[in-house]
């Protein structure tokens, strides 16, 4: 008998959990705090190399919770200025993404979240960082940042354009 309530009880909550009102992402989180630019990845392999980093917070409007909520940050390359794109093909080019498996509140908002890519762009010393910028094989980023809550959908959340700057340590 102990078994059947149990098997009642845990039926019923997950029929209560299949029953929640989904949450629309985009109505209820507000990217705050966004700043950006290319962080000193120091020397590998011997070459100076810089990647694109974003810090922000994200804030909720709602009570509910959102845990777990996912977080995948894509930088996407954005072609040189002048550059004509043909029709049907895209203008940003893949560069690298980060995923954030769960990405906890402190009351209504996250605290702080830096982001780095992993790949970036490296130059020879002397070479400095800031002249990787200038550099004519430089190409701005743009970041996509998406959002997910439990099994809904990704959704797209923010965009931002990387300063090109190079970021203080």
């Amino acid at each position: 008998m102990r078994r059947l309530s149990f098997a009642f009880t845990a039926a019923g909550a997950l029929l209560l959990a299949a029953c929640a009102k989904p949450v629309d992402l985009k109505q209820v989180l507000q990217v705050t705090d966004l700043s950006g630019g290319y962080h000193d990845a120091g020397i590998v392999d011997g070459r100076n190399k810089i990647v694109p980093s974003i810090t922000f917070r994200i804030k909720k409007s709602t009570d509910d919770g959102l845990r777990p909520l996912s977080v995948n940050i894509v930088f996407k390359q954005l072609p040189q200025p002048g550059t004509v794109v043909a029709p049907g093909q895209p203008t940003e080019n893949d560069f690298d993404e980060v995923f954030k498996q769960s990405v906890p509140f402190s009351g209504s908002q996250t605290d702080l979240l830096t982001v780095r890519a992993s790949s970036g762009y490296t130059g020879d010393p002397p070479q400095s960082r800031a002249d990787l910028l200038k550099h004519s094989l430089f190409r701005d980023m743009r970041v996509h940042i998406f959002a997910k809550h439990s099994s809904s959908q990704w959704v797209e959340v923010a965009q931002f354009d990387v300063p090109r700057q190079i970021l203080p340590q």
